[in-house]
C-alpha cells in the first residue's frame, strides 16, 4: 500500500541545521508501492517552504534508510529562489543541482550513488490539505502514467468543478431540500465506477461477482 511518512527529523539532522535555515517540524512525504512497471513518480513532497537548505535534511533523514544515501539532488529552479549547490544533512552533503527545460517544474530528482534514481512530485507549500492528499494519491498511483506537470494541472482545475457543486447545493437548499421527480430517481440509482462496471461485465456470463482489487505491495524503490 501507499506509505505516508509525516514525522519531526531526526535529532542528529536538527543539530546539523543551522539557526538561519531551522528544519521542518514534519516531513510529508508519500512513497509508491511496487507496480508491474515502473511508474513516472515514484511518490509525493510536500515541503513547508521553498527553502531547499531548510527543507533537504528532513527529507534525506527519512529516505537515506530506506533507499540508500541520496548523494544528489535535482531541480527546476523556476519555484526554487535559491538553489544551492551543496546542503548539508545528516552524516554527509547532498550535491545540488539544477535544470530549466530538462526537468519538469513540480519535480523533485533524487539520487543514490550505485543504488538509483527517483523522481518525486514537489506539491507547492501554500497547498490545501484536501489538495495535497489527492496529489499524494496520484502520485503514489504505482501503475500512474501522468507527469507531475499534469497531476497539478488537473488538480487546478478542480476548484471550477467544486464550484458549480457549491451552486448546486445553494439551489437544493433554496428549493427546501427536496429533490424533483427525476433527481429523485436517479438518486436512487446505485452508482457504478468504471473499474466495477467493467469487471461486472466480463464476469456476468461466468456466474460470478464482482472480484476485489487485491492490496498493492510495499514499495521497494528500484532505480531507473
Amino acid at each position: 500500500m501507499t506509505m505516508t511518512i509525516s514525522h519531526p527529523p531526526t535529532a542528529e539532522a536538527a543539530a546539523r541545521s543551522s539557526s538561519s535555515h531551522p528544519l521542518s517540524p514534519s516531513l510529508r512525504l508519500s512513497l509508491a508501492p511496487v507496480g508491474p512497471a515502473p511508474a513516472l513518480l515514484d511518490g509525493a513532497w510536500w515541503p513547508r517552504s521553498r527553502d531547499l537548505e531548510a527543507e533537504l535534511p528532513s527529507l534525506t533523514a527519512v529516505l537515506d534508510p530506506l533507499w540508500g544515501r541520496i548523494t544528489r539532488v535535482t531541480v527546476n529552479p523556476v519555484h526554487w529562489p535559491v538553489v544551492p549547490r551543496k546542503v548539508p544533512v545528516a552524516g554527509h552533503v547532498v550535491k545540488v543541482g539544477w535544470f530549466r527545460s530538462e526537468q519538469d517544474p513540480h519535480e523533485v530528482l533524487l539520487l543514490s550513488y550505485h543504488v538509483g534514481r527517483w523522481n518525486l512530485l514537489v506539491i507547492p507549500p501554500h497547498t490545501s490539505p484536501a489538495s495535497a492528499a489527492r496529489l499524494m494519491a496520484a502520485a503514489s498511483d504505482p501503475l500512474g502514467t501522468s507527469t507531475a506537470s499534469l497531476l497539478m494541472e488537473r488538480e487546478a482545475r478542480l476548484p471550477a468543478v467544486a464550484e458549480t457543486d457549491r451552486a448546486g447545493e445553494a439551489v437544493w437548499e433554496s428549493e427546501g431540500g427536496h429533490e424533483t421527480g427525476d433527481q429523485a430517481v436517479r438518486s436512487r440509482v446505485p452508482t457504478m465506477t468504471p473499474v466495477t462496471a467493467l469487471m461486472t461485465v466480463a464476469t456476468a456470463g461466468l456466474g460470478v461477482g464482482t472480484a476485489a482489487v487485491p492490496a498493492a505491495v510495499r514499495h521497494q524503490p528500484m532505480g531507473r
